[in-house]
């Protein structure tokens, strides 16, 4: 059985959040209060701290937005955030993104869809509480309706494509694509091992082949992957290189 979760909605919409309510509690969570703007938000999480909050990113009437209502939550108590939103637009994903989200769910949202993210995402925070910078462990990713082993050491690279992130190992044709942006899954990588050449892509630097102006080359991998020329030269720089005269 899952876990059974604290769950905050934020949600000014009063038919969506008791909708939210409803199918969170179905799922065998816990509404601990539905909240229309960030005062009243802010005072849920005083009162009954969350497991986990649903956020939409839109509060009409709020003086503050979803996005800086979740910043103003995190600074009071420390739990994964889920976004809620209509509008998908680049730049509302970039400022959501900035908060480390565990999810980015498009409305109108299937409820059983819904209920995956919210496991997945209180699974990720979980994970955190364990030191995520030893090298040698494995990682488990939630592939379908379970969780998969991997060896950080076979993972070639993760790629962002919005709210997902797709990682490719070694000997595997087709990614793992995870419900989840890059951001937040790039701290289950050590740094020694992984180096972020762009804001979309996270590589193994035991793995890199080849290095060009603007394309790297993974082992086994024979697609490039394009990548900033602004960013390349940082990417020598923790490279042990032959320069020559």
């Amino acid at each position: 059985m899952p876990t059974s979760l604290k769950i905050l909605i934020v949600e000014d919409e009063t038919i969506t959040a008791m909708d939210l309510s409803e199918t969170l509690e179905e799922a065998g969570h816990k509404v601990t209060a539905i909240a229309r703007d960030s005062q009243q938000a802010l005072a849920a999480v005083k009162r009954n701290p969350p497991d986990l909050a649903l956020i939409d990113i839109v509060l009409e009437g709020s003086t503050a937005d979803g996005i800086a209502t979740a910043k103003e939550l995190l600074v009071h108590h420390q739990m994964p955030i889920l976004y809620l939103t209509a509008n998908s637009d680049p730049q509302t994903f970039q400022e959501a993104k900035a908060t480390l989200p565990a999810a980015y769910v498009l409305k109108p949202y299937r409820a059983n869809e819904l209920v995956l993210q919210v496991e997945l995402a209180y699974h990720f925070f979980q994970s955190t509480l364990t030191d995520p910078t030893d090298s040698s462990r494995s990682l488990f990713l939630p592939v379908k309706n379970g969780h998969e082993k991997i060896a950080l050491d076979d993972v070639l690279y993760l790629i962002a494509d919005r709210a997902y992130t797709n990682v490719y190992l070694i000997g595997k044709d087709i990614p793992y694509c995870i419900s989840t942006n890059l951001s937040h899954l790039s701290q289950y990588f050590p740094a020694s091992n992984f180096y972020r050449v762009s804001q979309s892509i996270l590589i193994n630097l035991h793995h890199l082949k080849r290095v060009e102006q603007n394309h790297l080359y993974m082992t086994t991998h024979t697609m490039p992957i394009q990548i900033p020329v602004a960013n390349r030269k940082k990417l020598m720089q923790k490279l042990k290189v032959v320069k020559t005269k």
